[in-house]
């Protein structure tokens, strides 16, 4: 077969076959590569061995073909050359903090993180001795470096609220420092922001989310294009342990060719449902990047060429928890659940004492995830089960 006059985009790339496995069977399916033990055609390449190189496989927890391809995929997509792999995002989070993190240092996280991030950090400056400090995404004039920061964790959109952080801005805040940036990118999901065009040092991404897109898999990757930092983290990779699946690599592979068609198509979704939301008569605020009114709107369009499906929405102050939580209930396309990035339409009410501590609303939030269910049925399952909530 010809090969073509320019190379193919990379979503190109992620949808054709890998024929470079066998001469002589070539299929559109990828095998599964699982191993244990990894067995070497002489005493002298066992001896020579190097897990450091990836063009060679030498025991199963540290790769084999199918998760070393997932890893080269993940790495084209946000246009670097390394990424390495968890069992979860949270575990992406938790080593890649303890590789650049010790005793004496400072991480600077913002007021509106993951939770499970923050509990980390929290951990690790109770047991280790890391130095937790907190900003404002919002405000650029709150993020004070120490002579020992070591590293800046930005989040954008935040956590539940979905404040938009200027990253340009605090990426090159913190090289001023020589600060590393390490970004939790899930919501943009490799798609919407070019992290490392805009300073970023480091992205983790939960694969649990669009990657998988079949509520059905744990996995998070960290990507960098920096040969140090990729060596730094790899070794704490292999010091502790950490691997994953061929079976759940080869599940999300089988998603990657078309995951930004349905990021795209559910972008799209939400945008007409967070519009129609936003005309109701109970709600006070729709925090979705896209819409105009919503928390560093105007840097989403500078920054971002898309929104994933999952956005907030503040309800007015007189509506009370008990009242929120039965039209919550009452909802039937739309199923409580924590996680994101599927088929199904997700929806979570979060209490008054869940919030942190710059959130400046009066009204109870509920976070929605718009999944690939008609737009219109759901806007129609969500009339009436916040019918109730019109009147004041």
């Amino acid at each position: 077969m010809a090969k073509p006059v320019t190379p193919p985009s990379v979503w190109t790339t992620l949808v054709q076959p890998d024929f470079a496995a066998s001469a002589n069977f070539n299929s559109l399916a990828d095998p599964v590569a699982r191993a244990s033990t990894v067995v070497f055609d002489s005493v002298e390449k066992l001896r020579q061995r190097d897990w450091r190189d990836k063009q060679q496989y030498t025991y199963g927890l540290l790769g084999t073909p199918t998760s070393r391809r997932l890893e080269r995929q993940l790495a084209a997509i946000d246009g670097v050359e390394h990424a390495l792999l968890f069992p979860s995002g949270l575990s992406a989070i938790s080593t890649l903090l303890l590789a650049f993190l010790k005793a004496g240092d400072q991480v600077l996280m913002p007021l509106n993180s993951y939770v499970p991030a923050l509990d980390t950090a929290r951990l690790l400056q109770q047991r280790f001795g890391i130095e937790l400090a907190f900003y404002d995404p919002m405000q650029l004039d709150t993020l004070k470096f120490a002579a020992n920061t070591r590293l800046l964790w930005v989040e954008t959109p935040g956590s539940v609220t979905m404040e938009v952080a200027d990253l340009p801005a605090l990426a090159a805040l913190a090289h001023q420092h020589e600060v590393l940036v390490a970004i939790d990118a899930t919501w943009a999901a490799g798609i919407a922001l070019p992290v490392f065009e805009l300073g970023a040092d480091l992205s983790i991404q939960a694969l649990t989310k669009y990657q998988s897109g079949g509520s059905d898999v744990l996995m998070g990757c960290v990507t960098t294009a920096d040969e140090g930092l990729y060596r730094t983290l790899s070794e704490t990779v292999v010091s502790l342990g950490i691997g994953v699946s061929p079976e759940d690599c080869r599940l999300i592979l089988r998603s990657l060719p078309h995951y930004r068609l349905r990021y795209l198509a559910q972008d799209q979704a939400a945008r007409q449902v967070a519009q129609w939301l936003s005309q109701h008569p109970a709600v006070a605020h729709v925090l979705h990047p896209a819409l105009p009114d919503a928390p560093g709107h105007a840097i989403w369009a500078r920054d971002f060429t898309a929104a994933a499906s999952l956005f907030s929405v503040v309800f007015r102050e007189d509506i009370q928890q008990p009242a929120l939580d039965r039209c919550v209930e009452a909802l039937q396309l739309f199923h409580l659940g924590f996680s994101w990035g599927g088929a199904v339409s997700l929806v979570v009410p979060f209490t008054r004492n869940q919030m942190h501590a710059a959130y400046s609303y009066a009204g109870l939030l509920v976070r929605f995830y718009i999944g690939l269910e008609d737009a219109q049925d759901l806007i129609q399952d969500l009339a009436q089960a916040l019918q109730p909530l019109e009147k004041r």
